[in-house]
Order: structure tokens, then sequence, then C-alpha cells
């Protein structure tokens, strides 16, 4: 008889006798996360006065969007910026950046990243 129960016990603990999945609360899906690079173009000077209080300000009015901004990269004389944001769309990207009062030249989706290893 004890092991009876014993066995009892470990089927009513087992994930097969669990509660139906289907009646737990379904999950909301996560909204997608798009990887972009954003070209821009700047007047000579432009980025000098970003300190970082503007990029709080940047920063802030993107995530109003659902925007991140990752990382930049600039040429020598900081007239042309690459430009790595996350967000949910391209369309997203581009509301940001006109909230923002910035430039976008192009915005391409990069969802491979490569390595040189």
């Amino acid at each position: 008889m004890k092991t009876f129960l014993t066995l009892a016990a470990l089927l009513a603990l087992s994930p097969a006798f669990a509660a139906d999945p289907a009646a737990a609360p379904a999950k909301a899906p996560k909204p997608a996360v798009h990887r972009y690079l954003i070209e821009r173009t700047f007047p000579p000077g432009a980025l000098a006065g970003l300190d970082a209080t503007a990029k709080a300000k940047v920063n802030a009015t993107n995530g109003k969007f659902g925007v991140r901004w990752v990382t930049s990269y600039a040429n020598a004389d900081e007239t042309k910026t690459f430009c790595i944001y996350e967000g949910p769309s391209e369309a997203a990207v581009r509301q940001a950046a006109t909230a923002n009062n910035i430039p976008v030249d192009s915005v391409t989706e990069v969802p491979v990243t490569l390595s040189p290893k």
C-alpha cells in the first residue's frame, strides 16, 4: 500500500498530470525589436553641442517611440554619422528622428551580424 501511495504522489506531481496549460493565462508576445543603420548628414559644427544633456533628451524622446540609440560613428569632419538603433519598425525610427529634429538620409534594417572570426 505504501508503494502505491508513493507512486500515486509521484504521478500527481508529474508534469503530465499538472494543471491544464491551456487554462493558464496566455503571455502577451513581446514586440519584435529590429536593428537599423541610420545614415545622417549634418552641417559643419552641428555635432559640437552634443553633450550629455542633449543625448539624454534624444534618448528620452526615442523612448516615446520604443526606439533605442545603440551607438554612432562619425566621419572625421563630423558631418556624416552612421548610427545603430533598435526599434519596433523603420517608421518608429523615422518618427523619433523627426521628433528630435535630427536628419535621416537613409534607414537600412540590419538583422544579420557578421563577425571576422
